[in-house]
């Protein structure tokens, strides 16, 4: 009788301490169910992640880089920048600008700047063509071969096209037929035109620098008006 008690304490206080054990001991997952739940935690951060920025790319000359002025901050660019910043919208701006970039340089430039996704394409190139008397017809097919590269890199990028005009000492026919570049390769391409960059600005000695080309700071502000009426309809959110 008392082996028979004893028999059933050891038992009994068996069970507790294996139960004992299995409360405090920490719990297995199968390698499997692991990997499960590490695949869901990955997919909801995922989905909670911020969406990578939109990017606007400004491919031009001198204009767009922004030459001779004293703080980089009062370039048009920069100024796009900024006024996209404080509405809030979410994208990110490119300076491709590189001062004495010819139509025929941004079209061999042009492969590696797009090396990084683009969303917005602005093409700012032909004003060094002017100056120098490029005959019309290459400066079109330049710029046509680099709206190409673009569309053929990023099919879903919108392309705008910024019009520029030849000074007048070029000659009446020269002038003319470049002003009708920029509309004519915008209606062939079906893309906006901003029509004249440098508008309001051009002639205007109060707003350029002392070379009577380059805007100053003020002259900035008034090219980053022109642009901004172009692309605010483009840029606001959905």
């Amino acid at each position: 009788m008392v082996v028979r008690l004893n028999c059933i304490s050891r038992k009994v206080w068996t069970a507790r301490l294996v139960l004992l054990l299995a409360c405090l001991l920490p719990q297995c997952t199968p390698a499997s169910d692991r990997g499960n739940r590490d695949n869901e935690g990955s997919k909801r951060e995922a989905h909670t992640r911020a969406p990578s920025k939109r990017r606007i790319l400004f491919f031009g000359d001198s204009l767009t880089a922004g030459y001779g002025l004293e703080n980089p901050a009062d370039g048009f660019v920069a100024r796009i920048a900024q006024r996209l910043d404080s509405l809030g919208w979410d994208w990110e701006v490119v300076n491709a600008g590189l001062s004495g970039e010819t139509s025929a340089g941004g079209d061999g430039r042009i492969d590696w700047v797009l090396q990084q996704p683009v969303d917005l394409f602005i093409l700012e190139l032909g004003a060094n063509d002017g100056l120098r008397g490029i005959p019309v017809e290459e400066t079109a097919q330049n710029l046509q071969s680099i709206l190409e590269k673009v569309r053929k890199a990023y099919p879903q990028a919108t392309c705008v096209m910024a019009g520029m005009e030849a000074p007048p000492n070029m000659g009446a026919d020269f002038t003319g037929r470049f002003r009708a570049l920029f509309p004519t390769l915008a209606r062939k391409n079906n893309m906006p035109l901003i029509p004249f960059l440098l508008a309001g600005v051009a002639g205007e000695p109060a707003l350029n620098q002392p070379d009577g080309i380059h805007p100053t700071a003020e002259g900035h502000r008034l090219v980053a008006e022109n642009v901004w009426r172009v692309l605010r309809r483009l840029l606001a959110p959905a």
